[in-house]
């Protein structure tokens, strides 16, 4: 049995499609504890419309995406978790490829799948996954931190099942910061455990105005600094060989992830004091020179020339 967990805020509009791409599944034995995180809109009446005995609605004040998935670990029945966020979807044969994920590797505790962005437009766009340590359609991934720095994220939250005791030992996930909480919680995950990867892209990342509305990203931005000072710790406690050396270099890409997300802020001078400590730890000056020089001009100015030559 598995335990589905979506965290609920004000998605009224996409949550009933969200559940019944879950109800559709080839594999049914699961239940869905939907965690309402204090929403304001209709998005709990959409949830109570749908009949189905499976699905549990647990509420909260509101209190961020990671606290409402944290409550959903509490509350889960089963010791296989898949998260799914309330605005994107599954393929039908989703749960049963993760299942037989879990039945097959049964050293792992961490299972995932590929997925597809779909923008708001509609329009479907493949993942770019460099680097898998396997050449069959699934397999073990050895070498997360490696594939994560030089590709998108091979683990993403709505493509993941993962064991209650697993995902509990790493704390869940870290509360009170806006974005980038998954990709924490997937790196302490991939210390500390095995992950099986299928190549099938079954979940769908369904991109909203809001994921690229500079003001909602000023909203979301202010926990890089935190993400980056916890992947430091865990680095520093890290026992020396290639495993760390990979680790280094998702680092790295963070670093630049954190700079550039000042530039959109519009905190240039920021950016420039993060590209200078990422050349310090082990980056190039090459790779860091575009956020210099865009961190030097105006901000306004800077703005407008990264979503132009981006």
């Amino acid at each position: 049995m598995i335990s589905v967990v979506i965290p609920l805020y004000n998605k009224e509009k996409q949550i009933v499609n969200t559940l019944h791409s879950v109800l559709r599944q080839t594999f049914q034995n699961f239940e869905i504890v939907v965690v309402d995180d204090g929403s304001t809109d209709n998005s709990v009446q959409e949830v109570e419309k749908v009949n189905d005995i499976r699905i549990r609605i647990v509420h909260q004040k509101n209190a961020g995406v990671s606290a409402a998935r944290n409550k959903g670990i509490e509350e889960a029945r089963y010791d296989l978790i898949a998260f799914l966020d309330a605005d994107d979807k599954w393929d039908q044969e989703y749960l049963q490829t993760q299942y037989g994920l879990y039945e097959k590797y049964s050293d792992c505790s961490v299972y995932a799948c590929n997925y597809v962005f779909q923008d708001v437009s509609g329009i479907m766009k493949n993942t770019i996954i460099r680097k898998l340590p396997f050449q069959e359609e699934e397999g073990i991934l050895t070498n997360y931190f490696e594939v994560v720095s030089c590709s998108h994220s091979p683990i993403w939250t709505s493509a993941i099942m993962v064991k209650k005791e697993a995902i509990q030992a790493v704390g869940g996930f870290p509360v009170g910061i806006k974005s980038g909480e998954d990709l924490l919680t997937w790196a302490r995950l991939a210390i500390h455990n095995k992950i099986a990867y299928s190549k099938r892209p079954l979940a769908y990342y369904i991109e909203t105005a809001s994921d690229t509305d500079v003001s909602k990203i000023k909203m979301r931005s202010g926990g890089e600094k935190y993400i980056l000072n916890e992947l430091l710790r865990l680095y520093a406690d890290m026992k020396e060989g290639s495993f760390k050396q990979q680790f280094k270099a998702f680092i790295i890409k963070w670093y630049k992830i954190y700079a550039v997300t000042l530039i959109e802020v519009e905190k240039g001078h920021q950016a420039i004091s993060v590209a200078f400590h990422a050349v310090v730890f082990g980056g190039t000056l090459k790779s860091f020179f575009p956020i210099v020089c865009l961190g030097l001009l105006p901000n306004k100015l800077s703005l407008y020339l990264f979503y132009k030559l981006r």
